[in-house]
């Protein structure tokens, strides 16, 4: 990745409905180099996707809770039948198998707590667990999706 690249990849990380060629323009390219680019980004699997990001009050899923699980079953039979469990549940929007003493993080996205409640009686009866430890974010402080660039 040139520098090209990177300013491309910088503004399509932060706005994907920014057209070809608003992009080439603010990066110095003519329209069809610009396209070329960002189609080999996408090839090489470097831009995964393309989404909409939804404003979690808008959607009535304001409450974001963290999860931290341990368990006793350190085996693939058991984390392939959890990974399994996690996609059933649209509030898991991100799942992490970590060192430490947590062995697994979730990050669930609810209306409230009643409906926490809900979701963890539901997950507790889907999968065996040593431990199960639940964090309410008070105020979300730091936001992104952007990825830093500075590293390539």
């Amino acid at each position: 990745m040139d520098a090209f690249d990177k300013k491309i990849l910088n503004i399509l990380q932060h706005d994907s409905t920014a057209s070809v060629s608003d992009v080439a323009s603010q990066v110095g390219l003519s329209t069809t180099p610009c396209w070329r680019r960002i189609q080999a980004m996408e090839k090489s699997g470097i831009i995964k996707g393309r989404v909409a990001l939804a404003d979690p009050e808008k959607l009535n899923v304001g409450l974001t809770v963290f999860v931290t699980i341990k368990t006793n079953q350190h085996n693939p039979k058991w984390l392939s039948e959890f990974r399994k469990v996690a996609t059933d549940f649209p509030e898991i929007l991100e799942f992490y198998r970590m060192s430490g003493e947590v062995d697994y993080l979730l990050r669930v996205v609810v209306p409230d707590m009643k409906a926490y409640d809900g979701f963890y009686k539901r997950l507790i009866t889907r999968a065996s667990f040593a431990d199960i430890s639940s964090s309410f974010a008070m105020e979300e402080i730091k936001y992104t999706t952007a990825l830093p660039i500075d590293y390539i």
